[in-house]
């Protein structure tokens, strides 16, 4: 198993120099995110990533969660590493000083997830669900709901989770059939049954509180009848007291590919004390308040596990020997050459490098809007940010997750037999990453969602909010020659974006399948431009850090080197992506269903 590093380098490079983060925290108020505080923080996280999550890895995925009459015990230090993370504070570094926490900006908080995820994906599972279950009741519970369960939540002494999927209703939330009955007191019993329960039983914490998805008696149909209800493992009392038990139990979990140290839970409801969070039949709309963040956090697993496979990937090819260099002999005391110095091994290094820092470009430049939408208080901004954020977040969640296939599929690939077997720990980041295209809508549902909603929902009008900016910066570097072959290739892109999106919604007015037809090409088109745009702005600083006469050198010229490989190699994926959007439905939905049978 290959040691993992936190990335605090590459972080501290996209936050301060490509992004400007120093003034970006000063302008929303956050004094305390100070330069030397974020590079303290960083540090801390850091070392409980790669000396007290990354141990435990490979021990979850053999042990995996045991589930005894609906008692779940995880694996082997899973529970110590938590209390440690409560103990340092972790749990409540970006919520509100008034229930226990931090209130430092979501985004640092957001960053160091990344490496939590890349140590230990399975264990950064049940904190991170928390963070959705706190954010929906800081945005719409009731003063006497968060006093309930916020400040216990924050300390992380309880947990959180969301409950949506049901064992017949997956993506379609529309057809959901747990349902909420009213009580006298103002409470609510709920019944149904909720499965693929991230965290929903466990050992870590003293009480679990789900965020439920259920309908009235008297609801309309569809997801215009869905309410949103705060159900807990234990009953609370006014000032978050742990009463007894409510009737909420785990019925069995599920036996997975991977990630197989979180417990993925069927979680039945017999009756359950719960509480209305929002208004009656508008749970859809408060649901989205953690679905957003979640989507973003799935981007960000997928992130994680291209930067642990990178850097497993890149340490075993400058160690291990096998042929002689093509170009000649780069090892002469050794019997063979380092396999880094194969073409196709550096074709795959390339690629895994090139997504893992391009990615988190674009992950961290998404966090930034996340901070403005909650911090700022001038509302040109907020709503701009919003905008580029209801564009944006699709396209983190399945671009970065997709293109963590590829890359830690390469991962296995550069080191051969050895990659295959569990030993070294490529296989567990392929099969724990491949869930991340699956929950939290799929790739299919993020394309729609992207194409469909926000991009011909607004007739091109949130498409347009982005390309300017990058228009803009374009038109702004024109003075840097160096750099305009590059920025040219951005700029027919962009027109190409456009020039696509107006035929698909053309053709989408006689046939709405089109749009469903060409959704995937034109997010994963999307993605490839959108972190071009990024791999652009880091190739600017880059020259200008090694103009300025910069004492880390070979960093930048790296940053340089992979801006190249990306835009030689990576970018003119869109051709394929373009030609076959241009296809239509008609090679999709023109073949009859009979005529799919094999037998």
């Amino acid at each position: 198993m290959q040691d993992y590093k936190a990335p605090q380098k590459e972080a501290l490079f996209v936050m301060n120099e490509l992004l400007g983060y120093e003034k970006h925290y000063a302008d929303l108020g956050f004094e305390d995110a100070s330069p030397d505080m974020v590079e303290a923080i960083f540090s801390e996280a850091a070392k409980f990533a790669e000396n007290e999550l990354a141990p435990i890895n490979a021990i979850g995925d053999q042990e995996g969660c045991k589930w005894d009459d609906g008692v779940v015990t995880t694996p082997t230090g899973f529970k110590e590493a938590y209390q440690k993370y409560v103990e340092g504070g972790w749990t409540g570094m970006t919520h509100p000083e008034e229930f226990g926490g931090q209130n430092l900006p979501y985004s640092l908080g957001s960053i160091i997830a990344e490496w939590f995820s890349a140590a230990n994906h399975s264990w950064a599972m049940y904190p991170g669900l928390s963070q959705g279950c706190m954010e929906t009741l800081k945005e719409w519970g009731t003063p006497e709901q968060q006093k309930m369960f916020l400040n216990n939540l924050v300390a992380g002494t309880w947990t959180g989770t969301m409950c949506l999927t049901e064992p017949h209703c997956g993506s379609d939330l529309g057809m959901l059939k747990c349902k909420a009955v009213p009580n006298d007191d103002g409470s609510y019993s709920l019944t149904g049954t909720k499965i693929f329960i991230s965290a929903g039983e466990h050992d870590m914490s003293e009480n679990i509180v789900h965020i439920v998805i259920a309908r009235l008696p008297d609801a309309p149909s569809g997801t215009k009848g869905i309410s949103l209800f705060v159900v807990p493992k234990f009953h609370a009392g006014p000032d978050g007291e742990k009463l007894e038990r409510n009737q909420v139990s785990c019925g069995s979990i599920e036996h997975k590919m991977g990630i197989k140290a979180s417990a993925s839970c069927v979680i039945n409801f017999d009756g359950a004390k719960g509480y209305l969070v929002g208004t009656e039949n508008r749970g859809l709309n408060c649901m989205f308040t953690f679905m957003n963040s979640a989507r973003i956090g799935t981007g960000l697993e997928g992130l994680a596990a291209s930067d642990a496979a990178f850097q497993g990937a890149l340490a075993y090819a400058k160690d291990r020997l096998q042929f002689r260099s093509m170009s000649g002999v780069k090892n002469p005391s050794g019997p063979a050459d380092p396999i880094i110095n194969h073409p196709d091994v550096r074709r795959m290094l390339l690629t895994q490098k090139a997504f893992a820092e391009g990615n988190r470009a674009l992950a961290v430049y998404a966090m930034q809007l996340v901070d403005v939408t909650h911090a700022s208080q001038n509302e040109d901004a907020k709503e701009l940010a919003e905008a580029k954020l209801a564009f944006l977040t699709p396209i983190v969640k399945a671009f970065l997750t997709e293109t963590a296939q590829e890359v830690t599929s390469y991962g296995m690939q550069v080191f051969g037999g050895h990659g295959f077997i569990a030993e070294w720990g490529m296989e567990q980041l392929a099969r724990d990453t491949r869930i991340c295209t699956m929950y939290e809508g799929t790739t299919g549902i993020q394309a729609l969602d992207l194409l469909a909603r926000k991009v011909a929902g607004s007739r091109g009008k949130l498409l347009s909010v982005f390309t300017d900016e990058v228009k803009e910066y374009c038109l702004s570097i024109r003075g840097k020659s160096q750099f305009n072959e590059w920025s040219n290739s951005l700029d027919k892109h962009v027109h190409e974006w456009h020039q696509k999106t107006e035929e698909i919604m053309q053709r989408a007015a006689s046939n709405p399948e089109e749009l469903g037809a060409a959704s995937v090409d034109y997010l994963m088109y999307s993605g490839y431009v959108v972190v071009g745009y990024f791999w652009l702005k880091m190739a600017v600083v880059a020259q200008q850090k090694i103009d300025d006469g910069t004492d880390d050198v070979e960093f930048y010229k790296a940053k340089l080197h992979t801006a190249k490989f990306y835009f030689d190699r990576l970018l003119v994926r869109t051709r394929s992506l373009s030609l076959s959007m241009d296809s239509g439905a008609s090679n999709l939905m023109s073949m009859e269903e009979e005529q799919f049978n094999i037998v």
